[in-house]
């Protein structure tokens, strides 16, 4: 479910108000070709008026026929409009797949712990872990309403004691925290887990 602050995502709204599904355009452009159950012949038949006055399109979903009874200027509209919804799906595609949603997806929730588990990067491992983060706080994080990190480790470190109200000012501190880390800090199996649970103590926190 894409944020829905996204200017692109509003528009899309838009268009799904504007009736842009096929059966939507169809309906505008055209009538269904009906058919009923003849008695007498004991098995449905289609009106037979229709065959060849209009240009007919047929579903293949369902393989209902439609008569195509729209002037060409109509069906040049329906496409512009399709070729606008397009361009705005592409765009949001590839907002969705940029940044830091391509690594974390798009942070949904208000109010979020980020656990931290290193383990045993290598430090070019850890400063390309500590940038991906970094990019979240900066692009996402800063536009949620509250939020902490957690570092799993034997001697396990928190930026805050509970989560914080996100501004300018908390978003840069907990940047400056995160590239304060030390590379290699001890940690037994069960840090991660304990790091887990100490996020979800929080009774603030929903992710």
């Amino acid at each position: 479910q894409p944020l829905v602050s996204s200017s692109e995502w509003l528009q899309l709204h838009g268009l799904k108000r504007n009736k842009l599904s096929l059966s939507q355009i169809l309906s505008k452009i055209g009538f269904q070709h009906r058919q009923d159950y003849v008695t007498t012949l004991g098995k449905p038949v289609a009106s037979r008026y229709a065959d060849g006055l209009f240009p007919q399109y047929k579903r293949a979903q369902d393989g209902s026929v439609y008569n195509l009874t729209a002037k060409k200027e109509l069906i040049l509209h329906f496409v512009d409009c399709l070729r606008a919804a397009i361009e705005l799906y592409k765009q949001r595609m590839e907002w969705l797949t940029s940044g830091s949603r391509q690594i974390f997806g798009v942070i949904q929730e208000e109010c979020i712990v980020i656990v931290l588990d290193f383990g045993t990067a290598a430090p070019t491992e850890f400063d390309l872990c500590r940038d991906a983060l970094s990019m979240v706080l900066v692009e996402q994080v800063a536009q949620i309403a509250k939020f902490n990190l957690i570092r799993a480790a034997q001697d396990l470190l928190k930026w805050q004691q509970k989560s914080a109200p996100v501004s300018e000012h908390t978003v840069k501190s907990a940047v400056t925290w995160l590239w304060k880390l030390d590379p290699v800090t001890a940690a037994s199996p069960a840090s991660s887990v304990e790091a887990l649970l100490e996020a979800i103590s929080d009774e603030a926190v929903s992710s």
